[in-house]
């Protein structure tokens, strides 16, 4: 393809967004989904509760996946937005897949952290297919997916606890590079210190019964977002669109 300046075209603008969503279990990341726009769920687990949600059969295989997200690019449907639900349950399925390639029981067996170099190439082709029905179909995409804790070890400070996405450390970096926000969904905690005496102190968690966003990376957590959000919004969609709103108005 011979480049000349022909060639430039200018961007639309605001494309639907690409989302990963993750945080402990019952937080309300699903309720979160069900709240976008005319939303269809993808499930590879059964995590709805007593929501009541479109989906489609829980899929149980890495190709069944891609055979979801397929139906919608090609079929004339009113759905707005697609949600992956969860992307940690989904993982497995394509372990499994490299499994089968291999021909081996267990991804671990390939030896060296392998295993889950050869899955990235099962990622991105995830990634690819969800980021065609966002562009083929105008619709906005969901991740979601639980937490973990893990040591982070810094280069300029002490190693700390961090709460994680609940993927395999290649496969977390390559999804948090292809969203357009990566939002940890949290029971918001206030602290207060108390005197225990003799110049003692502890310090005491308080929750508010709030949850919400946090929408920027912090030591405890890692988030991001391209959409200048702030810090932390409440754990809504519609609190995320006007959230969203505010920031291109103030761009």
């Amino acid at each position: 393809m011979a480049f000349d300046l022909s060639s430039i075209k200018q961007t639309k603008g605001l494309a639907p967004p690409f989302l990963l969503v993750y945080g402990s279990a019952g937080v309300g990341k699903t309720t979160f989904g069900a709240q976008a726009p005319n939303p269809v769920f993808i499930q590879t687990e059964a995590g709805e509760g007593k929501l009541e949600i479109n989906a489609f059969p829980l899929i149980r295989t890495f190709e069944e996946l891609l055979e979801g997200i397929a139906a919608l690019i090609e079929n004339e449907h009113d759905y707005q937005t697609c949600v992956l639900d969860s992307l940690d349950h989904a993982e497995p399925l394509i372990w499994r897949r490299v499994c089968q390639d291999q021909g081996i029981d267990s991804v671990e067996k390939l030896g060296y952290g392998k295993g889950y170099v050869f899955a990235l190439d099962y990622w991105r082709e995830l990634v690819s297919a969800l980021t065609t029905l966002r562009s083929r179909k105008g619709m906005a995409i969901i991740l979601i997916a639980h937490t973990q804790i893990r040591k982070f070890e810094s280069p300029d400070s002490d190693t700390f606890d961090q709460y994680q996405i609940k993927l395999h450390q290649k496969a977390s970096a390559l999804v948090q590079e292809s969203v357009d926000a990566v939002l940890f969904a949290k029971h918001k905690i206030l602290t207060k210190k108390e005197d225990k005496g003799f110049g003692n102190h502890r310090v005491r968690g308080i929750g508010t019964g709030e949850r919400v966003l946090a929408c920027t990376e912090r030591p405890g957590f890692v988030a991001k977002n391209r959409f200048g959000l702030p810090d932390e919004i409440p754990l809504g969609w519609t609190e995320f669109e006007e959230a969203i709103t505010n920031a291109t108005k103030g761009a």
